[in-house]
């Protein structure tokens, strides 16, 4: 049982100037995704962070969503959270695979993301991971983001006198010198 194994949970990021998170979730188990909003919740709170709320219909537009609010927005880090249970179709490695994939590229470019769509065999499963008495993944996709947040303000405000450094932070435009020259 899973319940059973011990595992080592990092301590609580802090930060110098708090966090904003956005958390995406897809209602459509809506008791399991209410118990990993509060797991996610609870622990944004306790690290001193804020957080805004979106649905989506399902797993596969949480990725989406998060890509729109990162060009429209000013959030430090997203939790994505939903639940995904084997049917009798393929359909459930083609949401899991793809989501899954979707958020890790988004990582990638640089986002922070805690991943905490549950993908499980069944309903039970699914209750006992979102379960904020339990195994609690709503709270520990939150720690994942928190943790991704303090890395990229460690990483991005150090300065190591490498590589191409702009003159000022003003966007300088290409072309004739008369009138303005930047954004």
């Amino acid at each position: 049982m899973a319940t059973a194994e011990q595992h080592h949970i990092l301590d609580r990021p802090t930060f110098d100037k708090p966090a904003k998170l956005l958390i995406v979730v897809s209602p459509y188990y809506k008791d399991i995704a209410d118990n990993l909003v509060a797991g996610a919740k609870a622990e944004i709170e306790a690290a001193g962070a804020t957080w805004d709320l979106v649905e989506m219909p399902g797993a596969l537009e949480i990725p989406t969503a998060i890509g729109i609010s990162d060009r429209a927005s000013n959030f430090d880090g997203y939790v994505a959270l939903g639940c995904v249970i084997r049917g009798e179709t393929t359909h459930y490695e083609t949401v899991c695979n793809d989501s899954s994939r979707a958020i890790q590229l988004l990582g990638l470019q640089g986002l922070c993301i805690g991943n905490g769509i549950l993908t499980v065999e069944n309903r039970k499963q699914a209750e006992v991971r979102a379960d904020v008495n339990d195994q609690n993944k709503g709270g520990g996709a939150a720690a994942a983001a928190l943790h991704l947040i303090a890395l990229a303000r460690k990483w991005g405000t150090q300065s190591s006198g490498i590589g191409f450094r702009p003159a000022s932070d003003n966007i300088l435009l290409a072309g004739d010198t008369d009138g303005n020259t930047t954004a």
